[in-house]
């Protein structure tokens, strides 16, 4: 018991501190001097408070005896500070512990948080409005300013004293570079795929959304609607028309000659600039000196009442008059230019279509080429200078072709390279226009006088039929097309050019006079090459529905995505089949499968060992330990992959049957192999399966005796079977070994060689042992093997003890596979002995017992196996099959590889020919009205 004694204590406004008192231990008689300690004071008067009063008052009593007193109210005084002193105490614990423990836990948080990835980059990565914009440009552009730091780094002297005193080599800063621009190109490609999925389900949602709009107008109306087919314009029309002559015929050597208007010129010298110009819309994406146009990009400007693009091969339409519209266009082209470039390229020759409507457009369709270039990058392909020259000159190459011909004013003309290409293409100049842009540059750096013989044709050698002078921009990016174009007309107004002594027409000026003069010769050309046009393709029609009706009298034209749904039904009518074979018949298959797969694991690690031992008690114990070590291992995975091989096997067995039916169509056997092989490739078995198959096959294992005659019986013909295949096996390996008998040598002209007789020699030593011994050991005594050794010198024959060895081994396997041919026919019989007598039974019945044990496994799985394959790998394999079919549907690549011929061939080119004149013949009628 405590008692205390308060000598002096202070009271605050905020709390009270004790700061000597002296302590009686009276359990101890042990005076304790605690110096301002709360705690201990307020436990000793807790412990004071839990005693009755008379014996407080004999306590009271022994310390006036030794002259300790306390006034009773100074008593009931330290009773108050202590209840004060808790309840401020507890306040102060929990302010404090909630500060604390708030401070302690917002650091472990921050913590916590700096040890995590850095996953920002999962949130730009998603299509999220302008955070998308922003990382794809940014990883487009990290190829080359990576290209460019190390290039600065390469040139920079401070920059190689860096490296070398970090020990780093060229070569290793080469592989860096190699290695990490390697992983931009496949991010960048990965990025591409992400954004096809997701513009592909973009799409899909607005048109299902424009659907469930209709359905809804309909329902509020309650009125039937009829679908009214929307009249095209003509310049769509004949848009549609290049579209099926491109994808009919990219090289144009089947007469498509029709007219379209070609934009060439030097790389940045205004191309793109001047088609967005007579577009009114700054619809391309632009950089700093980089090659932007990758691909040609056609465009088909259209009269509308309002401004928009839209690809040919998507249902969004973006609003040009808004920024954030145009931003989602200009990426959305230079994705796909980027897309378009596959194999290490720098330029492709894939067309991207699209179609740019709005009031006061002129109709045309415009095709805007990759510029010339005089000189190479070290991040260009080696052939793009080639390549540009080539295209170039493809397109130029059409004889109803309107060439644009870009030059810049702000260089000097004799840089130019595409003039001598124009002029190989076109020497007269019966269908190319000049365009001169940068005037506003020109005019300051250039004589006016020269800048004059240019637009009049007297400069440059080359002819055209008309000479422009544009202007498309301050050098600003984010100028809009008006403020282009007002910056333009003042030009015009304000320009030396426009000097009364000058020879300039002011028709010849601004890109609205270009484009209305680019638009008057389109429609002067369409209209005179259009009925010959026509008439070619009724010549094709008529040559190839000949071809036709010669080669394939009786069948119908059907083209590869006909070919290919009626090869899709056909594939699913099998897997259907296959749902529908019996359980007996799957249980054959299994059971045969498993045993392929388990038995060689048998033979050679529980049989044949457990065999050797010696004696039928440690057969018995290590055939235990071995078949559990199995079962709780690798025989439920080896199981799993018996049951698969299995499901494979049944369903190429039904693919195989249908090719002999009278209905099949060999066409479709690369299709239908193909899908087979993906859908197998990707199919995998449950995971719970194996865990599954573990817990029967471990309680099926723990079963050591034969229950019946029957499964004795089945058991024991198990046994000869599996021994005597390994017998077969065994006696491969000796014929291969020693060489063909006396009598074969003799009827097919044969002779041993000479390691085969030496084979023999060491064989017949061999067998001598095996007949004293015919309980003999699975290994060779050294005395045996010295004994061999020399029983061979005598006869002239040197081998040494590894050779002896390895003759040995097949020879006491097919020993060994022979004694137990001979227990399985002695055991025959010996059921009855075995059933009284058990493991003690007088004939060895060890060997049949171990293979009734492995056939009750084979059984319970291979029951298991079907019960899984009916209910759900079968099912599986047919959603996989539908998902292959679903992704090659969509590859037109894949299906043009696996549906070929000249059957396919011909009847592709007969359906796009006749598409393609009737698409002609709708635009020759309408082009008539509108005359």
């Amino acid at each position: 018991m405590l008692r205390i004694y308060q000598n002096t204590y202070r009271r605050t406004a905020k709390r009270a501190v004790v700061y000597s008192t002296k302590v009686v231990c009276c359990n101890h008689s042990t005076l304790c001097n605690i110096n301002g300690h709360p705690r201990r004071t307020q436990r000793a008067g807790a412990s004071w408070e839990r005693y009755s009063q008379n014996q407080r008052d004999g306590f009271l009593a022994h310390n006036q005896a030794k002259g300790w007193t306390i006034p009773p109210s100074r008593g009931y005084g330290m009773l108050v500070v202590r209840i004060l002193r808790g309840a401020m105490k507890l306040r102060y614990l929990v302010l404090g512990g909630a500060i604390g423990g708030g401070v302690s836990l917002s650091k472990k948080y921050e913590d916590w948080k700096d040890g995590l990835p850095d996953l920002k980059w999962l949130e730009d990565a998603l299509p999220q409005g302008e955070k998308w914009s922003q990382f794809s440009r940014k990883l487009i552009e990290v190829g080359s300013v990576v290209k460019e730091a190390i290039d600065i780094a390469k040139d920079d002297i401070k920059a190689k004293t860096t490296v070398a005193a970090l020990g780093i080599s060229a070569d290793e800063s080469r592989k860096k570079y190699d290695k990490l621009q390697s992983q931009v190109e496949t991010l960048q490609t990965e990025i591409m795929n992400v954004q096809i999925k997701y513009q592909k389900e973009l799409e899909k949602m607005e048109k299902e959304n424009r659907e469930l709009r209709q359905q809804y107008l309909i329902l509020k109306t309650n009125k039937k609607t009829t679908a009214k087919k929307i009249k095209k314009s003509l310049i769509d029309m004949y848009s549609e028309v290049l579209d099926e002559l491109s994808g009919y015929d990219t090289g144009y050597t089947m007469a498509d000659h029709l007219p379209r208007v070609v934009v060439v010129g030097d790389q940045s010298s205004g191309k793109t600039s001047v088609l967005e110009s007579i577009a009114k819309a700054r619809i391309f994406p632009r950089g700093s000196g980089e090659m932007m146009t990758r691909a040609p990009v056609k465009v088909t400007l259209a009269e509308g009442p309002y401004h928009v693009a839209q690809f040919r091969d998507s249902d969004r339409e973006y609003d040009l008059t808004k920024e954030a519209d145009l931003s989602d266009l200009r990426r959305e082209v230079e994705f796909r230019m980027r897309a378009s470039v596959r194999g290490g390229k720098t330029v492709s020759n894939e067309v991207i279509a699209m179609t740019v409507k709005g009031p006061g457009l002129q109709r045309m369709v415009l095709v805007d080429l990759p510029g010339i270039i005089s000189t190479m990058t070290v991040d260009m392909a080696s052939d793009t200078k080639d390549s540009i020259h080539q295209m170039t000159k493809h397109y130029m190459s059409n004889p109803n072709a309107i060439i644009l011909c870009i030059q810049d004013g702000s260089v000097d003309a004799e840089r130019s390279n595409v003039t001598d290409l124009v002029m190989q293409c076109d020497p007269l100049g019966r269908r190319t226009i000049f365009v001169l842009t940068k005037v506003d540059l020109a005019e300051e750096l250039a004589d006016p006088d020269r800048i004059r013989k240019i637009l009049s044709g007297k400069l440059f050698p080359m002819k055209a039929l008309g000479y422009y002078a544009v202007v498309t921009g301050r050098g600003r990016k984010d100028d809009s097309i008006d403020a282009i174009r007002q910056y333009e007309e003042d030009f015009f107004k304000n320009s030396k050019l426009f000097h009364r002594r000058g020879v300039i027409m002011p028709h010849q000026v601004t890109s609205r006079n270009l484009s209305l003069a680019v638009s008057d010769r389109f429609w002067k050309m369409v209209r005179e090459t259009i009925e010959q046009q026509a008439d070619a393709f009724k010549a094709t029609r008529f040559n190839l529905e000949t071809e036709w009706k010669n080669n394939f009298p009786r069948l119908r034209e059907s083209g590869r995505d006909e070919l290919f749904d009626k090869a899709k039904g056909e594939i699913l009518d099998e897997v259907v089949t296959l749902s529908q074979i019996s359980a007996k018949k799957w249980e054959e298959a299994l059971n045969e499968k498993l045993w392929e797969k388990l038995s060689n694991y048998v033979f050679e690690n529980v049989y044949l060992p457990a065999a050797q031992s010696g004696s039928q008690n440690s057969f018995n114990t290590m055939v235990d330990i071995k078949l559990r070590q199995w079962a709780e291992q690798a025989l439920p995975a080896k199981s799993v992959e018996a049951g698969w091989e299995a499901l494979q096997q049944e369903f190429i067995t039904l693919m195989e049957k249908a090719k002999k039916s009278q209905d099949h169509d060999g066409i479709f056997d690369s299709l239908k192999a193909a899908v087979v092989d993906e859908a197998i490739r990707r199919h995998s078995w449950e995971d719970k399966a194996i865990d599954m198959l573990r817990v029967i096959q471990l309680n099926t294992l723990e079963d050591r005796f034969v229950h019946d005659k029957n499964e004795w019986d089945q058991a024991v013909r198990f046994l000869e079977n599996s021994v005597k295949s390994k017998l077969v096996q065994t006696d491969e390996t000796l014929s291969q070994m020693f060489g063909p008998g006396q009598i074969t040598r003799i009827t097919h002209w044969k002779s041993l060689t000479q390691d085969q007789q030496k084979r023999r020699s060491v064989k017949g030593e061999l067998d001598k042992i095996l007949k004293n011994d015919s309980k003999h050991l699975p290994t060779l005594t050294y005395d045996e093997l010295t004994t061999v050794r020399k029983n061979l010198q005598r006869e002239n024959v040197d081998v040494d003890t590894d050779y002896i060895r390895q003759t040995w081994f097949p020879v006491y396997r097919k020993h060994f596979l022979q004694q137990a041919l001979h227990r399985a026919n002695d055991c025959r019989k010996a059921y009855y002995l075995y059933s009284q007598q058990g493991a003690e039974c007088e004939i060895s019945s060890s060997d049949v017992v171990l293979f009734w044990r492995i056939q009750q496994v084979i059984k319970v799985t291979s029951n298991a196996l079907r019960q899984q394959v009916i209910n759900r790998e079968a099912r599986r394999l047919d959603k996989e099959i539908k998902a292959v079919l679903d992704e090659f549907s969509d590859d037109e690549e894949k299906k043009a590889q696996l549906l070929t011929g000249k059957r396919v061939l011909l009847a592709e080119e007969l359906i796009k020919v006749r598409h393609i004149q009737e698409k002609l013949e709708e635009f020759i009628n309408s082009l008539n009205q509108e005359k």
